[in-house]
Formats: structure tokens, C-alpha cells, sequence
């Protein structure tokens, strides 16, 4: 087991206090992702921040929680996947579109399959995609900015897979119902 703490208001550092005071007044509660991360402020800080730009990015609630799911499922994080999951269905994302995701299983339309088809390309080619990959996701409706976009979205997931991986962090209660393995 890990031995990251599980920061609250009493014992984050003081740079952390009004970021986790934040995050209950957002989510009800101090999600553990944002108690661990609160160890070092500015890391919280940095993914409370591109978390923000995600949300305002051009992609529609389907298209955010596809991006979202196709990297939390490739890098088999057993916190994020149940947090989306949980986060979708307040987005008011179908299931049909989770549980595809979540099962790695075809996508309702292929709009939405090209978007996974890309976001997966660029995660495992580690950013170095070929014409092919641009062409398919062109082809699909979606411009320069949302492979800018795709992008972004990928260093908030890194940020917070990478963080559940090595910290081993709790999945939250509300979530626990959503729990999820990687196939395989």
C-alpha cells in the first residue's frame, strides 16, 4: 500500500487549503485524487487549472467524456475510470457511450469512435501521429483545434493516471459503485 496521505484541510500545506476548500464546495467532498495531489500545491493547482480548460474546450460533454475515457482505459486507472464513469452520468453522457468506452467496445457513431480512434493514436505513439491518423480524424468533422484540444486533454489525464498509479489512491465512495478492471 501507498503512504501518500490523504491531505484535508488541517494537514495540506498552506498553498493547498483554498484549492481543497475549493474542491468540496465544487464536488461535496475533497475527491482523493485532489487529498493526494494537494501534497505538492502546485500540482493540484496545475490539474485544478487544466481540468478548468478541458471543460471550456471546444469538445461537446460526449466528446469530452470520450477523450477522458480512451485515456483512462489505456492506462488502466482504477480511480479514474469509476470518477469518469460517475462524472458522465452527471454530464448526462448515455451509457451506451460508458459502457463502450469503459469495455473498449465499438461507440454508438463513428464520429465518436474516430475521436477515440485519434486520442488513442496520439497516446500511444506518444504525440508522433502520421497523416493516416490526422486524415481519419479530418475526415470525421474535427479541425487543428481539436487535435490541439486532444492534446491538452491528454496532460490532464497523465497528470492524474500517472499520480492514481504510483499513489494508489482510494477511489472515492460516491464512485465505488462504478469500479472497473481492464480487460485482460
Amino acid at each position: 500500500m501507498s503512504k501518500f496521505p490523504l491531505h484535508d484541510q488541517n494537514s495540506a500545506p498552506a498553498d493547498a487549503k483554498p484549492l481543497l476548500e475549493d474542491s468540496k464546495k465544487v464536488f461535496g467532498m475533497i475527491p482523493s485524487l485532489h487529498a493526494v495531489m494537494a501534497e505538492a500545491p502546485g500540482v493540484l493547482e496545475g490539474y485544478k487549472k487544466l481540468h478548468q480548460l478541458v471543460l471550456d474546450s471546444s469538445f461537446d460533454n460526449d466528446e469530452k467524456t470520450v477523450v477522458w475515457q480512451t485515456i483512462n482505459v489505456e492506462h488502466a486507472c482504477h480511480y479514474c475510470v469509476p470518477a469518469h464513469t460517475g462524472i458522465a452520468k452527471m454530464m448526462e453522457v448515455s451509457d451506451d457511450i460508458t459502457n463502450a468506452l469503459r469495455d473498449e467496445t465499438a461507440l454508438p457513431n463513428d464520429r465518436l469512435e474516430a475521436l477515440r480512434t485519434f486520442t488513442l493514436a496520439v497516446v500511444r505513439k506518444r504525440g508522433e501521429v502520421n497523416r493516416e491518423d490526422l486524415d481519419a480524424f479530418y475526415s470525421a468533422g474535427y479541425k487543428h483545434r481539436q487535435v490541439l484540444e486532444v492534446v491538452l486533454v491528454v496532460s490532464q489525464k497523465v497528470m492524474s493516471n500517472y499520480i492514481n498509479h504510483i499513489a494508489e489512491t482510494p477511489v472515492d465512495e460516491p464512485f465505488k459503485k462504478f469500479a472497473w478492471k481492464k480487460n485482460g
